[in-house]
């Protein structure tokens, strides 16, 4: 820990407000209420993230509130680790076999750290997590940690707090999960074939570890693709042949997307015969790091014209130095908080995608960036052109209140409402995706109601435009 002593915040009441997120201005408040309120109780459609099918296919119930709100979610953990926390601390094992912290010394330390959290907007969603879902009324602090941790071990354990009957209260209509492509998927069939669930979970295909060819362990992936589909990848041509048929296993069990964590979103699209070259050098050794960064886009380039074939959705995430502290990754492995935005170059990258895709009947692509400078410069102008493209919603560092609304200022004047994606929540916290949508909700509601407060447009048009972005456009970008 950091060696400052945190002032105590036992007794403070733990209540969000109610306008929370909405506009100070009295007219434009008035009138997010009423647009806010419109939509505060639709269902929510979840097209992209990382909640663990097994959680709803088991219907276990949660042990303790620190497996469940700290130790999985990296927006939570990596801010503590800033202020002195090791990793082992909040509950994450390591390569080096080091002692884990308990879930009690982990709740311990989250309720020591928690005035951290102020301002961000992960303090907004675990106030919300806490007092709506789990029904606590006072702020976490070393004083209180154990007699929370305690209540919320015995709430936890009440059917109401089990996975699929929270599913049922956050009113998700839809929930697609993000899958690797050797998954056999048979969480996603047990709930499919079980008479008693009647919830709509989809997974989505994250081929990122077949399609870059630059992690160290590309060519022992290659080996799980081949058991997987039953197809020798220790080709370039068998490994694409491995990815279609992955594809078509997805697609059987209801995708209807894929996801891509690429570095940076160029493709290219080279002759078979130079891309096995590559393929080869690379499989055997012998390429530099500019000749696999290259197999790597041909490879995403590939998925691209699988889309266009199978029509599963293109969601390309991009701008994220993944890993940026080797030695964690090293200790802890990926996801653990430290990848890092970076800048981001969209127009001629995305060209050779667009000039082959861009007006193709069968193709769809949703772009997600986390350098907002590329929203009004590069991405709303490209998607006020091709029809395939869709603007995905401010993720992950972006998803926070005033950075949703810097995305609303800087594309809709370009490219209107309607070709954005809605919103997706990219969460691994089960219980944060009902904040999150709400969060969004707020923001936008706050967002509409300054431009019919300015008579840029009615309110009716407004109300309209929410009910869309939170189910009509997310439906329709993601083919749900």
């Amino acid at each position: 820990m950091d060696g400052v002593t945190a002032p105590t915040a036992a007794g403070r009441p733990l209540s969000p407000h109610p306008d929370r997120l909405l506009p100070v201005d009295p007219v434009e408040r008035a009138i997010a209420r009423r647009l806010y309120d419109s939509v505060r109780a639709l269902p929510l459609i979840s097209p992209h993230g990382h909640v663990d099918p097994q959680l709803l296919a088991a219907d276990e119930a949660f042990t303790d509130p620190a497996s469940l709100l700290v130790t999985p979610d990296h927006y939570v953990t990596r801010l503590l680790h800033a202020h002195g926390w090791s990793l082992n601390d909040l509950g994450l094992p390591d390569a080096d076999g080091a002692p884990v912290a308990k879930p009690r010394e982990v709740w311990r330390a989250f309720c020591s750290g928690w005035r951290y959290f102020l301002g961000t907007a992960s303090r907004q969603w675990i106030e919300a997590e806490l007092h709506e879902v789990l029904g606590v009324r006072r702020q976490p602090s070393a004083d209180n940690a154990d007699e929370l941790y305690d209540e919320l071990v015995d709430r936890l354990a009440t059917p109401a707090m089990r996975p699929r009957a929270l599913f049922r209260s956050f009113g998700i209509d839809v929930l697609a999960t993000t899958d690797d492509p050797a998954d056999d998927l048979r969480h996603h069939q047990a709930l499919a074939s079980d008479p008693s669930w009647s919830g709509r979970v989809v997974p989505t295909f994250r081929p990122d570890r077949y399609v870059d060819a630059t992690q160290a362990r590309w060519t022992q992936s290659l080996d799980d693709l081949a058991q997987a589909s039953g197809i020798d990848s220790t080709s370039y041509r068998g490994l694409v042949r491995a990815l279609e048929a992955r594809r078509d296993h997805f697609r059987a069990h209801g995708a209807t997307a894929t996801d891509h964590g690429a570095p940076d979103p160029e493709m290219a699209f080279l002759p078979e015969a130079e891309a096995s070259r590559l393929f080869d050098a690379v499989r055997g050794g012998r390429a530099t790091p500019q000749e696999a960064r290259l197999l790597s886009r041909q490879l995403l380039g590939e998925n691209a014209r699988m889309s266009s074939e199978d029509g599963l959705v293109m969601a390309l995430h991009s701008g994220s130095c993944r890993n940026h502290h080797a030695p964690t990754f090293a200790r802890y492995g990926a996801d653990t908080g430290h990848d890092i935005p970076m800048c981001t170059e969209f127009t001629r990258a995305l060209r050779p995608m667009l000039e082959r895709f861009g007006t193709h009947p069968r193709f769809q692509s949703v772009v997600f960036t986390l350098d907002e400078t590329a929203f009004s410069r590069e991405l709303a102008p490209l998607a006020g052109f091709y029809p395939s493209l869709h603007l995905g919603a401010p993720w992950w560092f972006l998803d926070a209140p005033r950075a949703m609304r810097r995305f609303r200022d800087a594309v809709t004047e370009t490219a209107g409402f309607h070709r954005t994606a809605g919103f997706v929540d990219d969460t691994r916290g089960f219980c944060s995706i009902p904040a999150r949508h709400d969060t969004a909700r707020r923001v936008d509601a706050g967002h509409l109601a300054s431009l019919v407060a300015e008579h840029v447009i009615s309110e009716e048009d407004a109300a309209d435009v929410l009910h869309d972005l939170n189910d009509a456009l997310p439906r329709k970008a993601f083919r749900l």
